[in-house]
């Protein structure tokens, strides 16, 4: 076993020779469906993309004013964490926020500093929130990505909206998703490792727990006794315990910042870890992958990875 985890290592080490960037590439404008596959989607690399959706009204129209005036009454929901890590190992425990109904202009009040709250406030909830939650602003951005579409032969499984403050970070994870990430306003930083990293990134099964803010204030733990154990990354990328982790030392992590207009292609299965400037809004669109050939080979790494980790 030990053999089949050195080659595994060795074969990781390959992909970054052969074919991975060191640095995220930037593409000018909306590429060509058949390039974009050809070129980025089927070898998996992430780039990102200046000036593919300049054309959206949401540019220059999704000011705090404004966004008021369109949603400020609607009740929406809001994930609220003491410390900023929603779904993140913290301990023994993998952290969910407690999911808060507000009106969006109660939030606004929150990131504009008209009013102080304890805890730290991100309008995250998936499964296409843009849509289901804020269809008034979807006039403002287009319903899908028209190359991407055509590129994948389908439309965007779910449209998402982000906004929230600098201290909310999304922990190190991975998704199923072809993934098109559109900053609106402010900016995003990115830290991605590849799926051929999967060797070095460590995991743990941990007991799924909320936080629920009580009167005073203060936030509980409440455990969710009745779900099954969570798989998740306890690395923080940003400060990596190597003493604990030390085959991340191998890992060769990419770090880009993904500013206002500007488009990040991330592909299925790549692990990324972010953060964002404070008030920093963005829309991404989701094309599931889950059963094509590209998914079906990294799950085979997953397995192998996960199998050599545990003896």
């Amino acid at each position: 076993m030990e053999a089949v985890k050195e080659r595994l290592a060795e074969f990781t080490l390959e992909a970054h020779d052969l074919y991975l960037n060191q640095s995220v590439p930037y593409l000018e404008g909306s590429p060509d469906p058949l390039h974009f596959y050809r070129d980025w989607i089927g070898p998996n690399k992430p780039c990102i993309i200046r000036n593919a959706f300049s054309h959206w009204p949401a540019l220059s129209r999704w000011t705090p004013a404004y966004l008021r005036e369109k949603v400020g009454s609607k009740v929406i929901s809001v994930a609220v964490t003491p410390n900023g890590y929603a779904d993140a190992v913290n301990g023994d425990r993998f952290m969910m926020p407690e999911e808060r109904q507000m009106s969006f202009s109660s939030v606004l009040d929150i990131i504009e500093g008209k009013v102080e709250k304890r805890g730290v406030f991100y309008i995250q909830k998936q499964c296409s929130n843009l849509v289901d939650e804020l269809p008034e602003l979807t006039d403002d951005v287009e319903p899908h990505v028209s190359w991407m579409s055509t590129a994948l032969g389908k439309f965007p499984d779910a449209v998402n909206f982000w906004l929230g403050e600098a201290s909310a970070v999304t922990s190190m994870h991975k998704d199923h998703y072809e993934n098109l990430y559109c900053v609106i306003s402010g900016e995003k930083t990115f830290i991605l490792l590849p799926p051929t990293d999967r060797p070095f990134i460590p995991y743990g099964v941990y007991q799924p727990a909320v936080y629920r803010q009580q009167d005073d204030g203060e936030f509980e733990v409440v455990d969710q006794s009745d779900s099954e154990k969570v798989p998740w990354i306890p690395l923080d990328p940003l400060d990596p315990d190597l003493q604990r982790y030390p085959s991340y030392r191998r890992a060769r992590p990419l770090r880009c910042t993904v500013k206002a207009g500007e488009m990040l292609y991330l592909p299925s299965l790549w692990f990324h870890h972010v953060q964002q400037s404070h008030g920093c809004i963005a829309v991404n669109f989701w094309y599931d992958m889950e059963y094509d050939i590209k998914y079906n080979y990294f799950q085979l790494l997953e397995t192998l990875s996960e199998v050599t980790a545990a003896t």
